[in-house]
């Protein structure tokens, strides 16, 4: 599936991604946490096509990302749900989730997957003609993951889902990633809530200045003292 080895990330002169290797198979979901300036999202922007890797490969199913476009790399179905859920807060929910099916495989099944959309998160075809700014951020967190499934993703990557939401929601919200990789979508799951990101995942990997620190199975690593006192206040 998605294999990420030795990858070097720079912002002008500042090395930020540090030879990072990790990989996410078929069917399995991964979780990457650390603290904030670890190079998590910088990490995500180069499996995107939105920033230049400066060494290394990340290939998809054998093929190399690093020299496509970010729409290409769409394309192959390696969909990301940013942070922050960059909505289009004028345009109606279902407007919004029909973004994601504009390139030409996801516009084959904008249909299905808009029924699928709405089965996984009945919520949003009750409120399909309202403005997405409308919505509660929990709601409008929906939206953006709908977005992503209308993308025909292969693999899900998720930045900070949890971020703003409740603790009633933030429990909501796992539970439907945990319903999409149930569904046989590989996850990435980058998050800053240790303790559910690693509960949830098959493997997990800490990133601490750009470099891999810690890697294993997820209830493995919530287990580790080292762990446990830098980001469990245990």
């Amino acid at each position: 599936m998605l294999k990420i080895d030795n990858v070097f990330v720079n912002y002008g002169n500042m090395q930020i991604i540090q030879g990072v290797s990790m990989k996410i198979n078929a069917g399995e979901m991964i979780s990457l946490v650390g603290s904030n300036g670890a190079g998590k999202t910088t990490l995500l922007k180069a499996i995107s096509g939105l920033k230049k890797v400066d060494s290394g490969t990340i290939e998809f199913n054998g093929e190399s990302l690093t020299k496509l476009t970010a729409s290409q790399i769409v394309e192959l179905g390696v969909i990301q749900v940013p942070e922050g859920r960059k909505l289009f807060p004028q345009m109606t929910v279902r407007e919004n989730l029909e973004l994601g099916s504009y390139l030409k495989g996801p516009k084959k099944k904008r249909k299905e997957n808009l029924e699928y959309v709405y089965n996984m998160l009945p919520d949003l075809k009750m409120k399909a003609k309202q403005p997405a700014g409308s919505l509660s951020g929990g709601q409008q967190q929906m939206v953006a993951i709908g977005r992503g499934l209308m993308e025909c993703p292969k693999v899900l990557i998720f930045d900070e889902p949890s971020v703003g939401l409740s603790p009633v929601l933030v429990d909501t919200m796992f539970d439907i990633i945990e319903k999409i990789k149930a569904d046989g979508i590989p996850v990435m799951l980058v998050e800053q809530n240790v303790q559910n990101a690693l509960r949830m995942a098959d493997r997990g990997y800490v990133l601490e200045q750009g470099v891999i620190a810690m890697e294993g199975r997820g209830n493995d690593l919530l287990e580790n003292e080292e762990l446990k006192k830098s980001y469990l206040g245990v």
